[in-house]
């Protein structure tokens, strides 16, 4: 069985956890670890003493301790990328990409950990000093969802760090093997003991205790707007009324503009990628095409002779384009919403088939890539998160119709166009309410080194990633001195 990590000690739970491939449901990947509240109790409580000492060790301290941990994420990205999409289902090159990323987000903030960053500044009154610094806020939670097991918990884990913050992690329950490769991986770093702390459990019992608990200063979650909701009235409402920092990364429905003007193969290939890999289990997927008269019927018909193509197998087999979709639940909600979309409406222009065994004959979670075309801004397929390979179609009259219709949404993540019009591109990079605008590319996939958030339903707070990341994990202290 897999323990959790407490105060440098791996530790049995009060029950377990079955982790199943959704490639093949025969297959188990690992029996983990489940804390109650009192093993959630004791992470906090073994950070808050680690953090004293932490907070005030060297950068070169943390520089070598985060160098150490990509640097073997790198060297492991194989074997790591293999584990990833046998436990949640996308193929073997996109686990290995992932992987690969963790590892450069740990070397970045190896490096962010050394440019911590200050201004030194004169005061307006005559032989008074100001430095204005950053520190660490202290304990932090992190909530990380299932569809990028070891990425986003590299981008929280990585900074929080960084900047001398000690760890409570939480990673999603669906998933765990990852999230518990990557504390082993840090268990062996040279981090103090009670500076990271790996908790494996339910949300209703490690969530609740990280979100109420006041020695905790922060919580970083990534996951669905319902559950963000309450992570942000929990920490503004703390019974002792000390409220604590939140950063929340939610759900989208994210728009692909194509215009008349657009090349007809960039544009398939950009919402084939965005809607449809990953099993379209992204928070940037493109789950809605807004494609104008000039090009709809061309579009619609290279879409749907691209997707024929595409080859739905199992996650870690060479040639498969699209994996399962993670479990019986996610399965489940696809295949409603695809009848809701069809009961309102919209007309299924390919997929959508259940695909119930792999090519092996393996049981399995699979779904052939849905196309709905035929659909109308009020219908639910075009206003909630459907998270799988489901993509609706919208047409617009012209540029300034379709970015009405992309805008309209209660989300504001990601956001598409494909264009060769400088003019568009231009005014779409402007005028999209999104926090991350693509020109000619597919919407899901972005750089360790920039900002990733959105806007409106999508997110609230600090930017993650990047040296943004510091407006979350630190503290601003202005210090005054009379020469």
């Amino acid at each position: 069985m897999f323990k959790n990590l407490i105060a440098g000690e791996w530790l049995d739970g009060h029950a377990v956890s079955r982790n199943i491939n959704p490639s093949d449901t025969r297959d188990l990947v690992g029996e983990y670890a489940q804390a109650d509240v009192a093993q959630a109790d004791l992470a906090i409580s073994a950070a808050s003493a680690a953090f004293p000492a932490w907070s005030l060790s060297t950068p070169q301290q943390r520089f070598d301790i985060l160098d150490t941990v990509g640097t073997e994420i790198l060297a492991r990205r194989a074997e790591l990328g293999d584990l990833l999409a046998r436990e949640e289902g996308k193929t073997l090159p996109e686990a290995i990409g992932e992987v690969a990323r963790a590892g450069y987000i740990f070397k970045f903030f190896a490096g962010e950990a050394l440019r911590p960053g200050g201004e030194s500044l004169p005061s307006v009154r005559p032989g008074v000093g100001i430095e204005v610094t950053r520190e660490a806020i202290g304990v932090v939670g992190l909530i990380t969802p299932w569809n990028f097991p070891i990425a986003i918990p590299a981008w929280k884990i990585a900074p929080a760090l960084a900047y001398g913050n000690c760890v409570v992690f939480k990673p999603a329950d669906l998933v765990p093997g990852s999230a518990w490769a990557l504390a082993e991986i840090l268990s062996r770093s040279g981090l103090p003991a009670g500076v990271f702390n790996l908790v494996m459990g339910r949300g209703s019992i490690v969530g609740e205790k990280l979100l109420n608990d006041p020695r905790v200063a922060g919580i970083s979650f990534t996951g669905s707007v319902a559950t963000g909701q309450k992570v942000a009235a929990a920490c503004i409402n703390r019974a002792d009324g000390r409220m604590a920092k939140f950063q929340l990364e939610m759900g989208g429905k994210n728009p692909m503009i194509v215009l008349d003007d657009a090349d007809l193969g960039v544009a398939v290939n950009a919402a084939v990628n965005s809607g449809f890999f990953s099993t379209g289990q992204r928070c940037t997927a493109s789950s809605r095409l807004i494609v104008t008269e000039g090009i709809h019927d061309r579009f619609i018909a290279a879409m749907v002779e691209r997707m024929k193509t595409l080859k739905v197998d199992d996650a870690r087999k060479a040639g498969t384009d699209i994996g399962p979709v993670v479990d019986a639940n996610q399965l489940g909600q696809d295949v409603d919403y695809l009848g809701i979309a069809q009961g309102e409406g919209g007309k299924l222009a390919q997929g959508g088939e259940r695909i119930d065994r792999n090519a092996d004959g393996a049981p399995g979670f699979y779904l052939a890539p849905a196309l709905i075309t035929d659909t109308t801004p009020d219908m639910r397929i075009n206003r909630e998160e459907v998270f799988g390979p489901v993509v609706s179609v919208l047409r617009a009259r012209d540029y300034e119709h379709a970015l009405a219709l992309s805008n309209d949404t209660p989300f504001g993540l990601a956001a598409g166009i494909a264009t060769t019009s400088l003019k568009h591109a231009t005014h779409f990079k402007r005028h999209s309410q999104a926090g991350m605008v693509m020109v000619n590319l597919p919407t899901a996939g972005v750089d360790y080194h920039v900002p990733f958030g959105g806007r409106k339903g999508s997110s609230y707070g600090p930017r993650e990633q990047g040296r943004h990341a510091a407006e979350f994990y630190t503290t601003v202290k202005t210090a005054y001195t009379q020469a």
